[in-house]
């Protein structure tokens, strides 16, 4: 946050005229300002958008103004180790839109650095997860899952999480919770009941996308898989292969292509745990207050939020009014902080 403040400090006073030099020279003044003030800690120089919460470890980053792996000015200087221009960007979901999701998975492994899966355990996600498996990846290599726990999953998501670790024991799940909630009593005490009918956009904030965020901030994740598909509809209908978030994750959506059906059968021919609910007519599952079961004929995610205009969670959002207003408090805090430190270190000199 500190580069970042500096960074918008003096590009305001030097427009777009910046030395070559400039990255190097950012991070040493950082550098010197954490040196005479202990409480500033140096980041990594990035246009990845800042998190609307306190972090204890950055993660690495993308840039939008270079294509290619990145050096900084010397060894000692952290830079981000992979971003995409928006041509790059294209260019990719051209190449990957012709391969079937294994190939797809295979380039990302090959590719992509601090790779994991991203999943609620639904029927797309535990095919990606199956293939994975199936792929002979060395253990160094292997994607380990991120699990968002809202602390209102069906008993049979959970249930299913338990099987997953069963058949798949080489795979590591890494699960997350609301912050200082450990059971959905303990949520409301804090933030009172059924919150998801007085504050969606709070609860969705404080169950999914703050845990969420923290769990690729404190696993280091830099891209993740996600399970989403075209033939779900919606807002998901011209979803890319792989494409990248305001806060600057990379996002590869493997099975992009495939229809319920494909997701279906692949489940039935490699005997893949699933949810039993999908038994009882879900087609998509999520938390146990929004979810329904889906009628003949209607979209495989028309039970989600049924009677309402989302179709989306928050997770794979542009950032909420919550979370908005939240990252504007810290931003308005790192900026007071830092016009202290420079008057302080002006004072000094």
């Amino acid at each position: 946050m500190l580069l970042h403040t500096l960074s918008l400090c003096i590009s305001n006073q030097c427009g777009s005229s910046l030395p070559l030099y400039y990255p190097c020279l950012l991070q040493h003044l950082a550098t010197y300002l954490s040196a005479a003030l202990p409480q500033f800690k140096p980041t990594t120089m990035s246009s990845r958008a800042v998190s609307p919460f306190p972090s204890s470890q950055s993660s690495p980053s993308l840039r939008g103004a270079d294509s290619g792996y990145a050096s900084g000015c010397n060894s000692e200087i952290e830079m981000p180790e992979i971003y995409f221009t928006k041509p790059h960007l294209q260019f990719l979901n051209r190449q990957l839109q012709f391969l079937e999701p294994q190939e797809i998975l295979k380039w990302c492994i090959t590719t992509l650095p601090h790779l994991y899966q991203t999943t609620a355990f639904g029927l797309s996600g535990l095919v990606v997860l199956d293939m994975l498996s199936k792929l002979k990846i060395p253990r160094p290599q292997m994607v380990d899952l991120i699990f968002v726990d809202t602390l209102y999953h069906f008993k049979e998501t959970l249930d299913l999480v338990e099987k997953v670790r069963t058949q798949y024991p080489l795979i590591n799940v890494h699960s997350f919770k609301p912050e200082g909630a450990e059971s959905a009593s303990e949520f409301e005490q804090k933030y009172g009941e059924k919150l998801w009918e007085t504050d969606a956009d709070r609860y969705d904030y404080l169950v999914k996308v703050e845990p969420a965020a923290r769990g690729y901030r404190e696993m280091n994740a830099m891209a993740v898989l996600t399970g989403r598909r075209r033939s779900q509809g919606a807002k998901r209908g011209d979803l890319p292969i792989i494409e990248v978030d305001e806060a600057g994750l990379i996002k590869i959506n493997p099975m992009a292509n495939w229809t319920f059906k494909q997701i279906q059968d692949y489940i039935k021919d490699n005997n893949v745990p699933y949810n039993t609910l999908l038994d009882q007519g879900y087609k998509s599952v999520g938390d146990w207050h929004s979810t329904q079961p889906v009628q003949e004929g209607e979209d495989e995610r028309a039970g989600r939020w049924k009677g309402q205009q989302k179709t989306e969670c928050g997770l794979h959002n542009p950032r909420s009014k919550y979370a908005q207003f939240l990252m504007e408090q810290e931003k308005k805090k790192e900026r007071e902080a830092l016009d202290q430190a420079l008057k302080k270190v002006s004072l000094d000199s």
